[in-house]
């Protein structure tokens, strides 16, 4: 740090303590999901876009439907609304995480989603909770005797600040770019953020990592994560999706063809053969707005558990070309 003129100091890094927090805990169809709480936003995200898609029948209308990708979308777009406007470090500003999961805060949001019309992105702000009394890496492992570890980390973007640490071999990440450099500046990847979350001494950006332990009946279902910056919630989302709702197995839901919304940039990005020539039409015809470039979303790597007979399932995302699935 002091060869490239660095602001941060010795006292810096041994006053640095991680926290721990709660989990995440979301129902959804018999199942319990645990994901990762603030700092980070992609628990909340992956939570309140289910909790909005289980008033949707989405195994009925289909996996890849143009009627699925739009409530999809819909939900998308207000979680990631009210990100913008409330996340921001917990121990700097109040996030009302509890207020924006309630029940019926999550059902009046759904109730704005119609069915046959896209709503524009600057016609969606943040909701109103209940007031509460406010490059990336994933593995997931599960031993033996049924322990799971859903684990993300990053260093932002490839090779981070792109400076490694003299004698030690380590990169520098360069997650400064989560924090907003002034409210409603979009990050690397077009997402703005609000006051909540601009720069503070000692302050923790919000992050999009969503790191997913799901149960069912008591018994561990499946282990999940991805990296990939704010597509992350919604390609975690996706395979949750996948699995639960579409009754694929783990290594087709991870590798189904996958979209993205995130509020702003008003545009449904997606990733080759996702949609279909008459689900586009669909969509657009419903007034979604379609990226006019395809792009890789996610990589996921996840471990499902058999129900009947126990055995660990593993499934390494085809779009990733070093990962792997593993037992030992």
């Amino acid at each position: 740090m002091k060869a490239h003129g660095g602001l941060i100091r010795v006292e810096d890094l041994k006053a640095y303590q991680a926290v721990l927090r709660q989990p995440v805990r979301v129902n959804y169809r018999g199942h319990e999901l645990l994901s990762m709480p603030p700092a980070s936003s992609g628990g909340f995200l992956l939570a309140q876009i289910l909790g909005m898609l289980s008033g949707f029948e989405i195994s009925r209308m289909g996996f890849g439907s143009s009627a699925t990708y739009h409530v999809m979308v819909e939900s998308m777009k207000r979680a990631y609304a009210d990100r913008a406007a409330f996340f921001g470090d917990p121990a700097f500003v109040k996030v009302p995480l509890a207020g924006l999961l309630a029940p019926g805060y999550v059902e009046r949001r759904r109730k704005e989603i119609d069915p046959d019309r896209a709503t524009p992105s600057q016609q969606i702000h943040e909701g109103q909770p209940p007031v509460e009394g406010s490059e990336t890496t994933h593995f997931s492992v599960v031993d033996e005797a049924g322990n799971a570890v859903s684990n993300t980390y990053t260093l932002r973007d490839g090779y981070g600040s792109a400076i490694t640490v003299e004698g030690a071999g380590f990169l520098l990440n360069n997650v400064m770019d989560e924090f907003a450099a002034k409210a409603g500046a979009p990050n690397a990847f077009g997402f703005p953020a609000g006051e909540a979350n601009t720069i503070a001494p000692g302050k923790r950006p919000i992050s999009s990592q969503t790191p997913v332990i799901a149960s069912k009946d008591g018994k561990l279902a499946f282990v999940a994560g991805s990296p990939g910056g704010t597509t992350i919630p919604n390609t975690v989302l996706q395979v949750v999706l996948n699995l639960i709702d579409h009754g694929m197995n783990v290594q087709e839901a991870v590798d189904a063809p996958r979209i993205h919304h995130q509020w702003l940039p008003d545009e449904v990005q997606y990733e080759r053969f996702a949609l279909s020539d008459d689900v586009a039409k669909s969509l657009r015809a419903k007034g979604q707005k379609l990226a006019s470039n395809t792009r890789v979303i996610g990589q996921v790597h996840a471990i499902a558990i058999d129900p009947g007979t126990g055995v660990r399932l593993g499934a390494s995302d085809a779009r990733s070309a070093d990962g792997k699935a593993a037992g030992h």
